[in-house]
C-alpha cells in the first residue's frame, strides 16, 4: 500500500456493524529502526508504521480499508491515543 500523508481511506470491520464516521486520514508513515523477518520469498523486509486519524472509540482489531486509488485491504488497527490508530508491519 502506497499513499501520502493527508490522503484518506474508510474502515468497516467485517462481520461487525459498521462504525458511523469511520473515514480515516493516513497523518504519518514512519520507518523503524530495524528489519523484520525474511518474507515468503527469502528477502528481509523494513519494518514501518501508518498513523491515522480518525472517529474515537474504533475498537482494536481488523478493519476492512478501503481508499479510492488503492482498493481494499484489510489492517489491525490499534487506538494510540484519542481519535488515531496504528498499523505497524514487520
Amino acid at each position: 500500500m502506497t499513499t501520502s500523508p493527508g490522503s484518506s481511506a474508510t474502515a468497516s470491520r467485517p462481520a461487525c456493524r459498521v462504525v458511523p464516521g469511520s473515514s480515516l486520514t493516513l497523518e504519518e508513515a514512519t520507518l523503524g529502526a530495524g528489519t523484520g523477518a525474511a518474507g515468503p520469498d527469502g528477502r528481509v523486509r523494513q519494518q514501518f508504521a501508518l498513523v491515522f486519524a480518525g472517529p474515537d472509540g474504533l475498537p482494536q482489531g481488523t478493519w476492512q480499508v478501503r481508499h479510492d486509488a488503492l482498493g481494499d485491504t484489510a489492517l489491525f488497527l490499534v487506538p494510540v491515543g484519542p481519535g488515531r490508530y496504528e498499523a505497524a508491519f514487520a
